[in-house]
């Protein structure tokens, strides 16, 4: 499976989770590292954008893709499954709590969780303390230019 990651430049061989430690998201509570990736390129801008003040154009990102090797599974959560208020921002702690226990114990990989930008969508976090995260093969770096329209 490939996946995607949109992310300042200086960041795009990174795979330690940091940036998510550092602040957390909606899946993770800071201090608990995590890579956010996603299923397509388009789903990655929108996911930055919807973070970006308007009228402020991102420069220097790039776009990364990611190899995630076919035998690896995922622990999917079902959007149909959560509370209502799953997408609220700012982040609530219940999509936090939901895989605290798996990231920490580091039970999984991969995690396939529902964009709460698009519906319908779906973001892949990756869990880089896990035993098997030497499977995860960064495969291109790409400068990655947003168009200005979407700021505007």
């Amino acid at each position: 499976m490939i996946v995607f990651r949109l992310t300042k430049t200086e960041y795009a061989y990174d795979l330690t989770g940091k940036g998510a430690e550092q602040s957390g998201g909606r899946w993770n509570h800071k201090g608990v590292p995590v890579i956010y990736t996603c299923e397509s390129r388009a789903l990655c801008v929108t996911e930055v954008a919807v973070h970006i003040p308007l009228h402020i154009v991102p420069r220097d990102y790039s776009m990364v893709e990611i190899e995630i090797p076919d035998k690896v599974k995922s622990f999917d959560i079902d959007p149909d499954k959560l509370e209502k208020i799953w997408k609220a921002f700012p982040y609530r702690p219940y999509t936090k709590e939901i895989l605290h226990q798996h990231l920490i114990s580091q039970k999984h990989l991969i995690y396939k969780v529902p964009s709460a930008v698009v519906q319908g969508s779906w973001n892949y976090l990756i869990n880089p303390r896990h035993k098997d995260i030497g499977l995860i093969k960064i495969k291109t770096v790409e400068d990655f230019g947003f168009d200005q329209r979407l700021f505007t």
